[in-house]
């Protein structure tokens, strides 16, 4: 698959002139809810109204969806606001169901996307399809697999294409209900600059409270829209209730978002940050210039280690560098998420350079 710029020809044709907005509530309840919500957002910047039909949830017991008669209330919301429909789909009965109740945009969930025979089955079902269809990043921080499912369905001939970045799982206890891994999304970026990338922060979240903070975030990052989970009393919802604003909310959030330029070409601008840049670049040259250093002493501690037989893991001195590390990143303007990630990805090297010592 090659990036092309008719990728964005069907975000295009919606002819906004902001974000595109995809909003409604987690999952569809009763037709009443449905049809409440909708009009709600009727006549607002929502171009898309979302609803979960089938819900899969990670342990059994839980609400799992109302199933096919949700369609049909998509169908009467349809017809009585005038908004495009979307729901997730996770098999071919789904697909089926969904085109039969001419469901404008489909997406394939973070579960879902992390299984190749299941998008496959999903490609198959929808084959040459002219409906959007957008694929949320799997539950697993893995690019290849996320741009994997969105081949299979490009290779089916489905042009209307788009990605969702919904965040990614880990055992580690953060403020992110998924970890957002913006750098993941940078470099799908980066591959496919006109694929349309939407930022989900609802499931990133897991908490209303930061919605706006993590959607604007994601439009300084130049991507092309959002979903967002929105519900008239979300406190009640049947799934996902701490994650769901209400219509107001949602409008107030799309108001007060800044829609950022995507470059500025003036001298001034161009001056400033050619200067900054190279300011830059110095820097990242003595990063890896006193990285390289620290790595050396790594190979060093691994001679001691090797010569007097101690293992390579030492997870009191881990636990203390780490805790000291944390506390002097917060001095200086890092966040521990940051000084997390960095020195475990250093431990690592390290760890690396020393059993490569002690094995030699």
């Amino acid at each position: 698959m090659e990036n092309k710029k008719e990728m964005r020809k069907w975000l295009d044709d919606f002819n906004l002139n902001h974000p595109l907005v995809i909003a409604g509530p987690c999952s569809a309840e009763t037709e009443d809810q449905v049809l409440k919500i909708a009009h709600e957002l009727k006549d607002s910047k929502v171009s898309v109204f979302r609803a979960g039909i089938w819900k899969p949830r990670t342990r059994p017991g839980g609400f799992e969806g109302v199933g096919e008669i949700g369609l049909k209330w998509l169908q009467k919301a349809k017809k009585e606001t005038g908004l495009l429909m979307g729901t997730e789909v996770a098999t071919a009965a789904h697909c089926k169901l969904a085109l039969e109740h001419d469901i404008d945009v489909l997406w394939v969930g973070a579960r879902t996307t992390a299984n190749p025979f299941a998008v496959q089955e999903i490609a198959d079902t929808l084959k040459g399809t002219d409906k959007i269809v957008l694929v949320k990043n799997p539950v697993n921080p893995d690019l290849a697999l996320w741009l994997g499912g969105v081949e299979r369905l490009h290779m089916a001939g489905i042009e209307k294409l788009g990605v969702i970045h919904r965040g990614f799982s880990t055992y580690e206890k953060t403020k992110y209900r998924n970890i957002p891994e913006w750098q993941i999304a940078i470099e799908l970026q980066n591959k496919f600059p006109d694929l349309p990338l939407i930022i989900d922060p609802s499931h990133i979240t897991g908490d209303r409270k930061m919605i706006f903070e993590v959607t604007q975030e994601a439009l300084d990052l130049n991507y092309d829209g959002m979903i967002i989970e929105t519900h008239y009393d979300p406190d009640n919802a049947w799934s996902d209730a701490a994650q769901q604003v209400t219509p107001d909310a949602l409008k107030q959030i799309i108001k007060d978002l800044t829609i950022r330029k995507t470059d500025d070409t003036t001298d001034q601008y161009t001056q400033k940050m050619t200067k900054l840049r190279a300011n830059i670049d110095v820097l990242d040259a003595n990063l890896l210039e006193l990285l390289g250093k620290r790595m050396k002493v790594a190979d060093e501690i691994g001679q001691v280690k090797k010569d007097a037989n101690v293992a390579v893991l030492q997870n009191n001195r881990w636990n203390e560098i780490l805790g000291k590390m944390i506390l002097e990143g917060e001095k200086k303007g890092l966040t521990e998420e940051f000084v997390l990630k960095m020195f475990k990805a250093i431990h690592q090297e390290s760890i690396g350079h020393q059993e490569k010592v002690i094995n030699a």
